[in-house]
């Protein structure tokens, strides 16, 4: 393969290694990324024993929303109405047992309204 006119013998154009999140399928070109933003950081580091309360991404998908939306079903989080699927997504932790997360873009000044992604 040949990048800025340089040849790199081991980078061939058989390799697929970008995939979707949603469907697992083959993305050609760019993905379309998502990262969850947690809007509060910890008053001090994690420990190594503990695991981080939530992935942050960033997270790859095809370009139609509905795959975005199959893998936020798969993980049981929900989608506030008022938003729209966007680059960064807010957390919102749903009272309940098990918690839920909610997923907001953030931009709206109402009440959140969480449905089943």
């Amino acid at each position: 393969m040949e990048i800025m006119g340089l040849r790199i013998p081991t980078i061939i154009s058989d390799n697929v290694a970008v995939r979707c999140d949603g469907c697992l399928g083959i993305i050609e070109g760019t993905p379309w990324r998502i990262s969850i933003l947690d809007t509060v950081a910890i008053e001090k580091p994690p420990s190594w024993a503990e695991s981080a309360a939530i992935n942050p991404g960033p997270f790859q998908f095809h370009a139609d929303p509905a795959h975005v939306r199959a893998w936020m079903a798969g993980r049981g989080h929900l989608l506030c109405r008022r938003s729209q699927i966007r680059e960064l997504m807010r957390p919102v932790v749903i009272p309940g047992e098990p918690p839920r997360l909610g997923l907001c873009d953030g931009l709206h000044r109402d009440d959140h309204e969480f449905v089943p992604a």
